[in-house]
């Protein structure tokens, strides 16, 4: 994997990789389906745009054949971005970081089972909303991928992501109901955008 021993880098994590640079400058990116942009593999690009539409790059596995020419490890992932569409679109404001609160973190662990098509980010912007449109308010300070499983036990054409979120409020303690609140509000809207189902 990317980081030593674990899983393999796939093209999930190129979209990932790219949404957290734009997130760095303060963009939003949508992310949609490019199966025929070259040099990615189709049916593994994705395209970046603004929210106001405005291309930014793609990211996704490169075509085998690009791979073979430039004699890259099979199955290379890489993402582009124009910087001066990115920056363009960007606050040009400072950027209001968030307050740090005294309150202790709570913590829930999620794995997702969606169709292999599904895009990484596009589920975290799934998460995102879900954890943010419930109960408890505006209380997700981390949301991290750590996991893609493809194989028997979430079936063919089927992987699982699995998210950790980082819990915290700012004026209060987060009880165990706030926080199986949010994780309830998760899977309730990855199962509406996306059909996600929670791994047992």
């Amino acid at each position: 994997g990317g980081w030593g021993a674990g899983r393999r880098v796939d093209h999930t994590d190129a979209i990932a990789s790219a949404v957290l640079v734009a997130q760095t400058v303060g963009v939003e990116l949508v992310v949609s389906s490019d199966a025929g942009h070259a040099p990615w593999h189709p049916g593994r690009c994705a395209r970046l745009e603004t929210v106001a539409g405005a291309l930014v790059g793609h990211a996704g596995e490169l075509h085998p054949s690009v791979v073979a020419a430039l004699d890259l490890p099979p199955r290379a992932v890489a993402f582009e971005v124009d910087l001066d569409v990115l920056l363009d679109a960007a606050s040009t404001g400072p950027l209001q970081a968030r307050e740090i609160s005294t309150f202790p973190v709570a913590k829930e662990d999620i794995a997702l089972v969606v169709d292999a098509g599904v895009t990484a980010a596009a589920l975290e912007a799934a998460v995102r909303f879900g954890a943010d449109a419930s109960p408890a308010g505006d209380v997700l300070e981390e949301l991290r991928l750590f996991d893609v499983y493809t194989g028997t036990q979430v079936g063919d054409g089927r992987k699982s992501l699995a998210f950790s979120l980082r819990l915290r409020a700012g004026d209060r303690t987060l009880t165990a109901e706030e926080a199986a609140g949010v994780r309830d509000a998760v899977v309730a809207e990855a199962h509406r955008r996306l059909g996600a189902e929670l791994r047992a």
